[in-house]
């Protein structure tokens, strides 16, 4: 009888689903439930394949734009990353129910900005062109009230209208460590800008990235589960890469691993190997327990949860949702 390889896993905690996360899954959930199907989405609720057919299992059905939804008798509801003011104006206009599951901590961001320019200040918003969370807060203002800003190269160029009158906000999903670089490059080449109270970057983004930052240097891998269009996952395999990971990976499921190339690793270290796992904030944590699994069968697993912080963040769901 051959014996299985041994392989070591250290399980990075906190890691899956956040609050936001949580609260647009179950108000989808719940409007299915109260309304019957089908319930309307537009864009991917979350960044993750896996919830999203899920809930279309259930009834719901996403859509990229409002002029796709036939019967507007039926509840839309929006993204957890928040949407330009023009849906939902775009939305009243066509007569529609609709929900909006943008993440409390997103619309922070938009009360933030809002404050800011209506005290006359330019704003610049860190953040990744094209994500969906950006394009909302850069279109809570008018066009040219809010100028992005991705790295630190950027931050060198920028030329705000008055550098006496600035602020910065930053999409909530980033990197820790770059985004830090690039408000210290803002804040040598304009004294006087203004930042938000608290860091815009959630507490669930942060928390993910500490404890990826815990296990690293430690692991000889390290997969995070998660999905290529999610910001906070992407970011944490670089979080992994830069704290000392020899090598970091992004995988949707258990089947993405490259489990050839994992076990000729493994038996290569005679015993000693070590595997980290963690996810992005919108992967459920059947798909780490499928990862596990997948290599139960293949390896004799160890595992061990590294837990940096605990995690009791609450979102209360609508009014609409709950009466």
């Amino acid at each position: 009888m051959t014996h299985k390889p041994l392989l070591s896993i250290r399980l990075a905690a906190p890691r899956g689903f956040c609050a936001g996360v949580d609260r647009a899954i179950l108000m989808v959930e719940r409007a299915i439930e109260k309304y019957g199907a089908p319930v309307y989405v537009r864009h991917e609720i979350v960044h993750n394949r896996h919830v999203v057919e899920g809930l279309e299992a259930k009834g719901a059905v996403f859509v990229e734009e409002l002029e796709e939804i036939a019967d507007k008798t039926r509840p839309v509801i929006f993204s957890a990353h928040g949407v330009p003011k023009s849906v939902p104006a775009d939305a009243e206009s066509r007569g529609m129910f609709y929900l909006d599951a943008t993440c409390p901590l997103v619309s922070k961001v938009h009360v933030e900005a809002n404050r800011h320019h209506d005290e006359g200040r330019h704003i610049l918003m860190i953040g990744h062109k094209g994500h969906p969370e950006v394009v909302g807060t850069l279109g809570q203002l008018p066009e040219g009230a809010i100028t992005l800003v991705e790295t630190v190269e950027d931050a060198e160029t920028v030329s705000p209208p008055d550098p006496m009158k600035l602020a910065y906000v930053t999409q909530t999903t980033l990197s820790l460590d770059d985004t830090l670089d690039i408000v210290n490059a803002l804040t040598r080449r304009f004294p006087a800008i203004r930042g938000p109270h608290k860091n815009d970057i959630c507490y669930a983004t942060t928390n993910r990235q500490a404890a990826i930052k815990a296990i690293a240097e430690t692991c000889d891998m390290m997969l995070v589960v998660g999905a290529p269009n999610s910001s906070n996952s992407v970011r944490l395999v670089e979080v992994a890469q830069k704290a000392g990971c020899p090598e970091a990976r992004l995988v949707q499921k258990a089947d993405e691993v490259d489990w050839a190339a994992l076990d000729r690793a493994v038996t290569s270290k005679d015993g000693r190997f070590v595997l980290g796992i963690s996810a992005g904030a919108s992967a459920p944590e059947l798909l780490v327990q499928d990862v596990i699994a997948e290599a139960q069968a293949r390896f004799m697993v160890t595992v061990e949860e590294v837990t940096v912080s605990s995690e009791d963040v609450i979102f209360k769901l609508p009014r609409a949702l709950t009466a």
